[in-house]
């Protein structure tokens, strides 16, 4: 008669075994990573084989010898209470659950580079072009390491001692000191700068064209900032039937870069790429980890010679992704190939924009009775709010949202906020009217658990 294996505990049931054996003060986060890649180990040896291993003391000191390590990582997991959906210090877009798995699948020994079915060499990239190319309806696709390597890329490839053509409205700098026309110089192109600061004309572009050593025309969303009032620019249309019209290049650095989920609030702004494409860009550039929802990539799609020849240049090696982001990245744009639906609700960062403030005060109004019900120190008041998309999306358009603000006896709301900074996982939020403001926009449904936890303790 065959022996049933021993039954797995569920995670909570772990996690108080956690407690009894004085595993808490590494925090309850902590704990709950180990113990969850501690219950890996046990289900591969039982898959294997080893229908006998259980939860026992080699289990426990595989937990224990990770918990070893992993407080003493810093880049490591945190909570974004701050509203801001897309937040440049905290890591950008969260991923989905298929694109962490992904990752983790693939960071052993996988087919990154290898033709499964001749054994012969393959395209890292094959995977993650391909479906750039089907989601956005583009003839070819192409992924590099971010989105200011897009630019470099683009420029070095089709205008490498030569001229590129670029709107002095559209020359932005973005963190880090980041700036376009440095980009260009470091790319070993000419910059020719046309119209003023508030407007740009299809004459300009027109002129700026006669030069014979100009060979690309750059268009540069201006994702982080606004000009307002006395403006105007030619429609994309028209200044890509003039470079059609010369055989010029006409390249489209959208930044954001939106492919579903357009009409979500604090995206009307921003450009689509389909339709970037459909207006006659040749290459549109975007990244990943913005309103794409995935891991930091930059992206390129367009014309398949144009994309090519990006490929075969020098700095596409020098620029490319590791393969457990092009595993995430894949499993990104599949949930877009799903369509709208699938990626405003699987996809987490777009999941946070389309909930409507109504939604998140039901939230805030349960976290809150969590809270006060607990009797102890800390006071929770549900309020209406205002977030951000972030990272340069739409950056004068407010997210309506809803969340708490806390309070605790005897302490200042610097004092409480450092409090969160310093617990674990550290919890990042603002400070409003005196006290602290938990949006819970930004919170992941798991994550309201453990901030109840921690406030109650």
């Amino acid at each position: 008669m065959t022996e049933n294996p021993p039954r797995i505990p569920s995670m909570n049931e772990i996690l108080e075994s956690c407690a009894e054996r004085g595993l808490e003060s590494y925090g309850r986060e902590a704990c709950r990573a180990a113990c969850s890649r501690a219950l890996d180990g046990l289900r591969a040896r039982r898959k294997a084989g080893d229908r006998l291993s259980a939860v026992d003391e080699a289990f426990w000191s595989q937990v224990e010898a990770y918990l070893a390590v992993l407080p003493s990582i810093q880049l490591r997991g945190a909570i974004n209470a701050t509203g801001v959906v897309l937040h440049t210090n905290l890591g950008r877009a969260p991923w989905p659950q298929e694109a962490v798995e992904a990752a983790g699948a693939a960071a052993n020994a996988s087919l990154c580079e290898i033709d499964r079915h001749t054994g012969g060499r393959g395209r890292r990239d094959r995977p993650v072009s391909e479906l750039l190319a089907r989601v956005t309806g583009a003839e070819a696709g192409l992924p590099v390491n971010n989105n200011a390597a897009t630019v470099l890329l683009a420029v070095s490839a089709l205008a490498r001692g030569r001229k590129v053509v670029v709107a002095r409205k559209e020359l932005v700098e973005i963190g880090g000191s980041y700036r376009m026309p440095e980009v260009i110089a470091a790319a070993g192109a000419e910059m020719v700068e046309i119209g003023t600061t508030n407007r740009v004309h299809l004459k300009d572009f027109e002129d700026a064209m006669e030069d014979p050593e100009v060979s690309l025309v750059l268009r540069i969303h201006p994702s982080n900032f606004r000009i307002q009032g006395f403006t105007k620019e030619p429609p994309m249309k028209e200044v890509a039937a003039m470079c059609h019209a010369r055989g010029l290049p006409l390249v489209y650095d959208l930044g954001s870069g939106v492919l579903n989920g357009s009409e979500l609030r604090g995206l009307e702004l921003e450009h689509p790429v389909q339709a970037s494409l459909a207006d006659g860009c040749d290459l549109v550039t975007f990244s990943g980890d913005k309103l794409l929802g995935g891991p930091q990539a930059g992206l390129i799609v367009g014309a398949k010679p144009l994309v090519e020849r990006l490929r075969r240049d020098m700095l596409t090696r020098c620029l490319r992704l590791d393969k457990t982001i092009l595993a995430a990245l894949e499993a990104v744009l599949s949930i877009h190939a799903l369509g709208e639906e699938a990626a405003c609700t699987r996809i987490p960062a777009l999941q946070r924009l389309a909930m409507t403030q109504e939604q998140l005060r039901d939230r805030a109004t349960a976290f809150a009775e969590v809270i006060n019900k607990a009797g102890k120190t800390v006071k929770a008041t549900v309020v209406d709010c205002a977030g951000r998309v972030g990272s340069g999306a739409s950056p004068t358009e407010d997210l309506p949202s809803a969340g708490v603000l806390l309070t605790q006896d005897g302490l200042s709301a610097e004092q409480l906020v450092q409090r969160l900074r310093d617990a674990e996982p550290p919890t990042f939020a603002r400070i409003q009217d005196e006290a602290v403001l938990l949006d819970l926009r930004t919170v992941a449904e798991h994550e309201l658990e453990i901030l109840q936890q921690l406030l109650s303790s």
